[in-house]
């Protein structure tokens, strides 16, 4: 492909419109980067989701910033690529920082779908025209969680997730499933619980929820896989999961009987698809995972996430639910019947709203590429 002449990253403030609280904290504000590759008076749009804190990564936009500054987009501009596939092994020798390496490579897509005039979604070898979507939701006083279950259910989401920790479980859990018996229903635990807590664990075992995701720690794939001995749920790995390798280990230990895979955290859209492969090969379900992407990193997910293998309800919901206004032009809705369309329009089919662009931007830096003609 031919490489954009200049790379530019927006760093964003963007004020959620309700608070989301995990086991890693609460969220008022996200703040992320968008990635602009432009090339020929086109731009493509990704986008980095690593919020201010390293909490539930290690990067953040200061460092994702700099690494793409200092050395993805220096490395890309010297050397060159055929594709935006060939990024992962462009980028191999700089070790970490998948979230910026990401946010790159979905520009470059996005780039080059638009200069083809095809939705990005036809790239990424995509072969639905909508997928299911299900809602996650955070720690919050019992009735409000409660009434916003109702809320979302009745808005037509496919699926419930609810965020959980040591002491915030069973109660949630137990009020859910009273007011939906027989609804798809999960709970994300973020890493807050140690094997120690595994007759714990089994005690949710009665909720029948569809997957209990990443209940140990990141690091933890022996543990995970003792763990799925002692309990009847199946358990579901997110954080732990960041490259095919580490895919192909969880699978072959039987720590996890489903794979969330988020393009943002394994590395970008390549490695995210070699992850669906292998899982669709060895037939474990994958789901298309979520930060607090803008609506560009959300339609990115949505396009991965219209892949065959991607067979239960993801964690893209429509822009409403964080962002008023989104940054793009056509906010992401999620229809009556619990799904979202994929755009078929040029690249991600949205463009960026520039006024919102300007008023949450609070850094802006060019990146040229000053590499010779090849």
């Amino acid at each position: 492909m031919e490489l954009p002449s200049r790379i530019v990253l927006h760093t964003l403030h963007m004020p959620l419109r309700f608070p989301f609280e995990t086991s890693f904290g609460r969220v008022l504000r996200q703040e992320t980067i968008l990635v602009e590759a432009v090339g020929d008076g086109v731009s493509g749009w990704g986008e980095v989701p690593a919020s201010a804190q390293p909490h539930y990564s290690a990067e953040t936009v200061v460092t994702a910033a700099y690494v793409i500054d200092s050395f993805l987009a220096p490395e890309l501009f010297a050397a060159g690529l055929r594709t935006p596939a060939d990024c992962p092994a462009l980028f191999a020798r700089i070790r970490g920082h998948a979230m910026a390496k990401a946010g790159l490579e979905s520009a470059l897509w996005d780039l080059e779908a638009r200069r083809r005039g095809v939705p990005v979604a036809r790239l990424y070898g995509g072969t639905r025209r909508e997928i299911e979507s299900g809602v996650s939701l955070g720690i919050e006083p019992l009735p409000d969680l409660m009434r916003r279950i109702a809320a979302f259910v009745e808005r037509g989401y496919r699926r419930v997730k609810l965020k959980i920790k040591p002491g915030w479980d069973q109660l949630p859990l137990a009020a859910a499933r009273k007011l939906l018996p027989d609804f798809p229903l999960t709970a994300d635990a973020n890493g807050a619980y140690t094997l120690r807590d595994a007759p714990h664990l089994a005690r949710l075992d009665r909720f029948r929820l569809d997957y209990l995701e990443q209940p140990l720690g990141h690091e933890d794939l022996a543990d995970h896989a003792a763990l799925a001995k002692k309990i009847r749920t199946p358990v579901c790995l997110d954080e732990s999961i960041t490259s095919p390798d580490l895919a192909r280990n969880a699978v072959d230990m039987r720590a996890c009987r489903v794979v969330n895979i988020k393009p943002a955290r394994v590395g970008g859209p390549t490695l995210a698809l070699r992850i669906h492969d292998l899982c669709r090969r060895r037939r474990v379900p994958v789901w298309c995972g979520g930060l607090l992407e803008s609506g560009v990193g959300r339609l990115h997910n949505v396009a991965i996430a219209s892949l065959p293998g991607f067979t239960k309800p993801g964690d893209i919901s429509g822009s409403d639910r964080y962002y008023d206004p989104d940054v793009i032009d056509e906010p992401v809705v999620v229809s009556g019947k619990g799904t979202i369309a994929v755009r078929q329009g040029k690249g991600i089919g949205a463009e960026i709203r520039m006024d919102v662009l300007r008023k949450r931007r609070v850094s802006r830096v060019v990146i040229r590429n000053r590499a010779p003609a090849r």
